[in-house]
């Protein structure tokens, strides 16, 4: 196997030459850099990684720890958009700087992370970037031997830098764009109302109509899923809850769903009833699930669940960790997601609106 020393004479330079070629130093010249490239090349050298890292004590490796890859398969309602968005985020951010990254998950066992993290202490992870399945509060051991790390979708106590989605901003900002179009009666058929998402989102909801100068109807403010494992049970809440608005003398005029699957559930219950989307009455979503949202007629008006903008904050928040960098919010960032304006919106017709 070719040598450093065996790429130096085939380039006519010396060791320490080819050593600042492969470091990306910029004390080498356009033409030295091509030849030593061009010896590697020729001589099908491969750097030693292992021996590079020990002497310059830096990895160039960044852990990601996460039960997203088992958990959005066997409980989709609770992750939303497929986490392989905040990875992506994550990825981008760390290639550019030059980074590669390691995924391990969790099997859906929390029990499995220390081992996860000693094997990354064991190949010298400069970070760790841990990626909650659900925007939740989670619960870390002691991390020995990593000493930057970043939380993305959840939170401790620790007070660990984290980066969320702004729950309470997205459907705020949804409710005010519906009120702002002449909604006046507006229900909200949520996820569990332990989720942190969901509470925060209520008040999200309670905000935009106080700004508004709209008193809240509690009947209109109802859970629409309690994530049973048994499907049976779960439409029998979902239509509970749905048949409970429709049913009040003032029924509202579009429904805000927990999430765009909840969305889609209620398009079909609606339409077995004679019930047109948007014609009788407009329904809105959350998390922008472009398979659901863009595909269902009339495509779904939902609010972006941003979670490539949260795997780039992620990503950006642990590399300025290595350098210092401060930050205003060193605690938790939260990443804000637009309204995705669609046809199953459109104002509601006077007859509907009672005011």
């Amino acid at each position: 196997m070719p040598t450093i020393y065996d790429v130096a004479k085939s380039a006519g330079v010396s060791p320490k030459t080819v050593s600042r070629v492969l470091n990306s130093e910029a004390r080498v010249s356009k033409d030295t850099r091509l030849a030593v490239e061009e010896a590697i090349t020729k001589l099908g050298y491969v750097r030693s990684f292992a021996a590079s890292t020990m002497r310059s004590n830096k990895s160039g490796l960044i852990g990601l720890i996460s039960g997203a890859i088992t958990e959005a398969s066997s409980s989709p309602e609770l992750s939303g958009l497929p986490e392989i968005y905040i990875f992506q985020g994550v990825q981008k951010v760390l290639r550019d700087a030059g980074k590669t990254l390691l995924i391990a998950d969790t099997g859906s066992d929390p029990d499995t992370i220390p081992d996860l993290i000693r094997t990354f202490v064991e190949h010298r992870v400069e970070g760790l970037i841990h990626v909650a399945a659900f925007h939740k509060q989670v619960e870390l051991p002691e991390l020995m031997g990593i000493e930057h790390i970043v939380l993305a979708n959840g939170f401790d106590t620790k007070g660990t830098p984290a980066v969320v989605p702004d729950d309470y901003a997205g459907q705020r900002a949804l409710v005010e764009r519906l009120i702002e179009i002449g909604h006046r009666r507006i229900a909200y058929l949520s996820l569990p109302d332990g989720l942190v998402a969901t509470r925060e989102r209520t008040q999200g909801y309670i905000d935009a109509h106080s700004a508004a100068g709209l008193e809240v109807d509690p009947a209109l403010i109802r859970a629409a899923d309690d994530m049973s494992p048994t499907p049976e049970d779960r439409r029998r809440m979902m239509e509970l809850a749905l048949n409970g608005v429709l049913g009040l003398d003032r029924p509202p005029s579009v429904i805000c769903a927990g999430n765009d699957r909840l969305a889609m559930q209620f398009y079909g219950i609606l339409r077995s009833r004679g019930m047109r989307v948007p014609e009788d009455i407009s329904i809105a979503g959350y998390d922008d699930y472009r398979v659901i949202s863009e595909t269902l007629y009339p495509p779904l008006t939902t609010v972006e669940l941003p979670y490539h903008k949260m795997g780039v904050a992620a990503a950006e928040l642990l590399l300025s960790q290595f350098t210092g960098a401060q930050h205003s919010d060193p605690g938790i960032q939260r990443i804000s997601g637009g309204v995705k304006w669609r046809d199953s919106v459109i104002p509601p017709k006077r007859h509907n609106e009672q005011q």
